[in-house]
């Protein structure tokens, strides 16, 4: 009896598992939280989450190449300007589902792709040589000012980071003045661009330069020591200032993810992204990779808070218009100069 009772144990388990059945990610995020996510999400439906990590173009690559044949359900990474770029070539479905449409603002999605949390970059200064006076309603478009020569530092014109950037200027300033204003920045820059986002403010606390612009998250990290006490010190000479706060608001970017077309499991995949807006998941996410929420009710993480809870974002921009400005804003960087 005691024997029968087990076998029925497990042929339920495995019958459970069979009709709850998977779903495969293909994900250029880099986080062990995530992968904690996913056994999450796992534990509350018995989906089994399949997750093929790597960079992006190699992902997109394999996802292009096997077609019909591919197993990939739902693609995600980060910045808007990689989800619409991949979505212009026809790789994406529609990912929308009432609960996503109600937990995600219209201007951080598009019809095929959404994001899952935010992330701002910004104005990173040494309070040694700049006062918060001198960077008072200090907007991406007055860092072309001339007093600024020879004082800011950021990553090359590849970036994908500033490009989306870079794009946002041209949906709001017009590609023209957005030139000018790439060509007056660049005379600006203190070295010739090098480096990650965490590279910028190192250069600012070493005194390369006064001032940086990188993301957020990456300040936090640097912040909490996981980088190190070398990078936690740096960072501690460094302080956060939010742009164009009496205008439009910071320029805000997302990870995000979106199911692809030929999704063998495309309900799994649904599934798995309104897990990832639930306030359970999104907690776990700002606490873990120093991201903005992307739902209302839930706390950034303390580090995030620290910098400036309250700052206005750009909520006018959509990210959906950073991909259809793309190759008009890499040709501005490199016309202007931007390495």
């Amino acid at each position: 009896m005691k024997k029968m009772t087990l076998l029925a144990l497990i042929l339920f388990f495995f019958a459970k598992t069979s009709i709850a059945g998977e779903v495969n990610v293909f994900s250029a995020r880099h986080y062990d939280s995530d992968i904690q996510l996913y056994e999450k999400f796992t534990n509350k439906t018995g989906i089994k989450v399949n997750v093929v990590s790597g960079k992006d173009k190699a992902l997109q690559k394999r996802i292009t190449e096997e077609g019909k044949d591919s197993k990939a359900d739902l693609y995600i990474t980060a910045d808007a300007g990689r989800l619409g770029a991949f979505d212009a070539k026809g790789m994406f479905q529609n990912s929308m589902s009432a609960q996503i449409e109600a937990s995600v603002p219209e201007n951080f999605r598009s019809d095929n792709w959404t994001g899952i949390a935010k992330r701002a970059r910004i104005i990173y200064y040494s309070p040694e040589r700049v006062s918060s006076e001198d960077l008072k309603g200090i907007t991406y478009e007055s860092l072309s000012d001339p007093k600024w020569k020879g004082k800011i530092v950021i990553r090359k014109s590849n970036n994908i980071y500033n490009q989306s950037l870079v794009a946002s200027l041209i949906k709001n300033n017009g590609k023209e003045q957005t030139l000018e204003w790439a060509k007056k920045l660049v005379s600006n820059f203190a070295r010739n661009p090098k480096g990650n986002d965490r590279a910028q403010i190192l250069a600012v606390a070493a005194g390369e330069a006064d001032l940086a612009i990188a993301n957020t998250y990456y300040y936090a990290l640097m912040l909490s020591g996981q980088k190190g006490e070398d990078q936690k010190e740096a960072a501690q000479k460094v302080l956060p200032y939010f742009p164009n706060q009496n205008d439009r608001g910071t320029h805000m970017n997302i990870s995000g993810g979106g199911i692809l077309k030929n999704s063998p499991n495309p309900e799994n995949a649904k599934k798995l992204l309104e897990f990832l807006l639930t306030k359970e998941a999104q907690q776990h996410i700002v606490n873990n990779t120093f991201e903005y929420p992307m739902i209302d009710g839930v706390e950034p993480h303390p580090l995030i808070k620290k910098m400036g809870e309250n700052f206005k974002q750009d909520l006018k921009t959509k990210v959906e218009d950073y991909k259809k400005n793309q190759a008009d804003a890499l040709e501005v960087m490199l016309m202007s100069g931007w390495k």
